[in-house]
């Protein structure tokens, strides 16, 4: 693998200068960089998936919801329809995307949408809301957020600052100063304030940037439907792991508190599952002899087991999902919170 990076390394230097050009474009107002009159939060990270983009959305969908009129507005990763798309009651992963579905079905009184020009996006949006979150658009320098957090996985930060072909970084990694909060996710939950620090330092943030840390908080598991049960993980339980996810690391190293006894049906990130998927878990789960043995998945991997074409087979397993949300290191919630509806208020 080191070597194939090596390999490509040229490549990365050819793609990161084409990204700097581009990034001095719009900043020197060569390309046009839209702002709306109205309060624009954008999520994203520097890195190719994995920070908890997904999480963080629905934290602030849950912060902000009540006192506002929310519209979230993503490209639509992985779908199979083009243009702006409004999601409907019950959209589905190949029509809007897996995390545009898992936000609506999580909360159904929010707008959810998709277009690939996140412009024409809001110019869509913006006559019947007073809020708009973008998800996954820090490189989308077509419109100019007012408020940009940038996620940055703390597992990662040790890795090579490389942009793509050969690393990881979608742009260099000076591209972080555009950010006005920085938010280093899936910290471990005691991280030594020593530790906090030395990534304060390394990250060297401008005077205006904030720099927050948080970590994964696990849920209860719940049903495909989203009801809770009352199933639990313990020592003798075997765990049928069915993951298309970016970063499945934290997620097994959860389990694997809990029970050694994890057999993982591992699939590339946003992949599509198929009925040959589906239907090999089946079959290693009515092998397994244990006498308490559980399928369980996360919420976005959820949204892509609704296709019709693998309902059959899905409403025949037991299969569980383990929702996560955002937890805030060093008391730190409560100035997060205020930032944020700060910003927003100065628009009413």
């Amino acid at each position: 693998m080191k070597m194939l990076r090596l390999l490509l390394f040229p490549f990365s230097l050819i793609y990161g200068l084409i990204v700097l050009i581009r990034n001095w474009c719009y900043d020197a107002g060569l390309f046009d960089s839209r702002k709306f009159n109205l309060p624009v939060i954008a999520v994203g990270n520097l890195t190719i998936g994995g920070a908890g983009k997904s999480p963080m959305t629905e934290y602030l969908i849950r912060l902000l919801k009540k006192d506002n009129n929310i519209a979230t507005l993503s490209r639509g990763y992985g779908r199979s329809t083009k243009g702006f798309l409004l999601a409907g009651a019950n959209p589905t992963a190949g029509q809007i995307g897996d995390e545009p579905a898992q936000f609506k079905y999580k909360y159904p009184d929010v707008t959810v949408a998709v277009c690939e020009r996140r412009v024409d996006g809001i110019e869509q949006l913006q006559q019947n809301h007073d809020l708009i979150i973008l998800d996954d658009a820090y490189q989308h320098r077509a419109v100019k957020p007012g408020l940009s957090i940038l996620l940055f996985d703390y597992n990662g930060l040790n890795n090579p600052h490389m942009v793509l072909p050969a690393g990881d970084y979608r742009e260099p990694f000076s591209g972080r100063w555009r950010a006005d909060v920085i938010v280093i996710s899936k910290c471990l939950v005691d991280l030594p304030v020593v530790e906090q620090g030395r990534i304060i330092t390394a990250m060297a943030p401008l005077p205006y940037q904030q720099v927050f840390f948080s970590s994964i908080n696990y849920m209860g598991l719940q049903d495909l439907k989203g009801n809770n049960v009352a199933e639990t993980i313990d020592q003798n339980t075997t765990v049928f792991l069915l993951t298309g996810i970016a970063n499945f690391n934290p997620l097994v190293n959860y389990i694997k508190k809990q029970t050694l006894r994890v057999i993982q049906h591992n699939y590339p990130d946003h992949h599509r599952f198929s009925l040959k998927n589906i239907s090999k878990l089946a079959d290693d789960f009515a092998a397994c002899t244990a006498q308490k043995k559980l399928i369980i998945t996360t919420e976005k991997d959820a949204q892509r087991l609704g296709e019709q074409q693998l309902s059959s087979l899905v409403n025949r397993l037991p299969i569980l999902v383990l929702p996560i949300s955002v937890n805030f290191l060093n008391d730190q919630q409560g100035a997060f919170d205020q930032l944020v509806t700060e910003y927003v208020r100065k628009y009413r």
